[in-house]
Parts: structure tokens; sequence; C-alpha cells
């Protein structure tokens, strides 16, 4: 059973082989259909309209997917391999572990956000960007630029404690738990993290920055988290909603997978820690 760990509690070699399945994936051309995938639903998903993978109900259990699907492509490489997750509310600054020059690289430098050091630099050379928003072929960040800080442990839970998972009108306009861990509403989780970090981040292309992966398997766990602590609650809305993913609708772009087979997670892997 793959185990998710905290980016923190890694050791070497296992940052090391997490990072070289990354450069493989690069290589052969696959992490580049991620990229691709994320940024044709990003830029679909609207408010009034259909919505798949953000600004919906359907923003967890699609995004659970997408993980699993790039994380069997990482162990496809090699199998000792799991997506570990980034711990935003304790590794809240530019000098935390993961972005140091053996693992992700850190912030990019004041000109043009250019990340000059690790793995994903463009000196590094194993990692052009070729599905972008503007015509620079390297990875950009801006860590907490402009003053900006990272969601809190007290904002965290907060959301964690909201009982019901959406609500009317099923976009981002939406009271409920996944709005507010989305980051529509409130405290501005996850949509926060995005813009902290900045450069490609920041746009549809989020999947560039490796850190897209870690991000989004700490919303992956704060998911289950939520889950654990209602268990009474669960995915809505359940049937009959237009424009927007039910229960046991099929979720694009795949055609075997529904809102239902994502509920748990644990059929596929685990965490280390699930409070």
């Amino acid at each position: 059973m793959t185990v998710r760990k905290n980016q923190a509690q890694l050791t070497a070699t296992e940052k090391r082989r997490f990072v070289d399945a990354l450069l493989e994936l690069k290589r052969n051309g696959q992490y580049d259909t991620f990229v691709t995938t994320h940024n044709a639903f990003i830029m679909s998903d609207t408010d009034n309209g259909d919505r798949v993978g953000h600004r919906s109900p359907s923003f967890l259990p699609w995004h659970r997917r997408y993980l699993i699907e790039f994380e069997r492509q990482l162990q496809a490489v090699d199998p000792a391999v799991a997506l570990p997750y980034w711990d935003w509310r304790t590794d809240r600054t530019a000098g935390s572990s993961l972005w140091a020059a053996d693992f992700l690289g850190g912030t990019g430098r004041a000109r043009d956000g250019q990340v000059m050091d690790g793995p994903f630099s463009l000196a590094s050379g194993g990692w052009p960007l070729t599905v972008g928003v503007d015509g620079r072929g390297f990875l950009r960040r801006s860590l907490g630029a402009g003053g900006r800080q990272l969601p809190t442990r007290a904002e965290v839970d907060s959301v964690l404690a909201m009982s019901t998972y959406d609500a009317p009108p099923w976009n981002s306009a939406s009271d409920g738990f996944r709005n507010h861990l989305e980051g529509w509403r409130g405290a501005n989780l996850h949509n926060r993290v995005h813009v902290w970090v900045g450069g490609q981040m920041g746009t549809g292309v989020s999947p560039n920055d490796p850190v897209f992966w870690l991000h989004h398997a700490f919303i992956d766990k704060l998911w289950a988290e939520w889950q654990a602590r209602h268990p009474g609650s669960s995915y809505l809305p359940a049937a009959g909603t237009p424009n927007v993913v039910d229960l046991h609708d099929t979720m694009r772009p795949w055609n075997d997978v529904t809102p239902a087979d994502m509920l748990d997670h644990t059929r596929h892997y685990t965490y280390d820690t699930v409070a």
C-alpha cells in the first residue's frame, strides 16, 4: 500500500527518488500531458456553465483521481515513490526544507521570477517548460512576495469544522467545506497557497511547478481528515443538478470514475497520519 508522507520527514534517498521520477516523466513527455489536462479544465470550468475540476463540488474527487493517475505514472518509473505532501501550516517560509536545492529549489530571482537552483531550474537542463501561458520556458516562483502569508492552523481548523460538504449554487459562491477549502470563500486556503508560491503556480499551468503535487496532496489529506471528522456528512449534490458532477455522475476526462468512487482514499493509498 502506498503511504504518502510529510515532505519534511522524507529521507535524502526518498527525496532523490521522487525528483528522479519527476525528471523521467518530464523527459518521456508524460509530465506535460498532466499540465495540459489541468490547464484545459481550469480554463473551461466556469461558475455559470459546465464545471468539473474547479469551482464545483467535484474539485476534491477530481483532483484525488488526478493525483492517483500521476502517482501511478511515478510508480511506473520507480515503484518505491509516493507523492509527499506539504503541510504549509507548519512549513510556512521560503526557508522551509522543501525549497532546498536538493529538493524543489527555491524562490525566483527578482528580475523575472526564474528559479535559479535545484533540479527544476533552467540551469539544470532537465525541466524545460513547453506548456505555458507565455513564451518563457523556465520555472518561475515568487515565494511570499508582497508580504503574502500562508494559511494558519486556526484557519484550517475552522474550515475542517464545517459539517456540510457543499451547497447551492454549487460554484465559487457556495458556502460549505469544499468551497472554503478550495479558496473562493472565507480563509481562502487552496487558492491562497497557489498565489503565495507565484509564478506558474498562479496560472492554469500550475502543475509545471512540482510543488503543485505536494500542495494538492495536502489538500487531499485535509479532505480525508474532514471525512474522518464528519462521518455522517458526504459528497453533495446527490442527483439531478445542472452543470455539476453529482455523486454518481462520471467525471471527465475519465470514463470510469464518479465522485462516489473517490470517497474512500484508503483503497489506493494512505497518509502517514490522519488527524
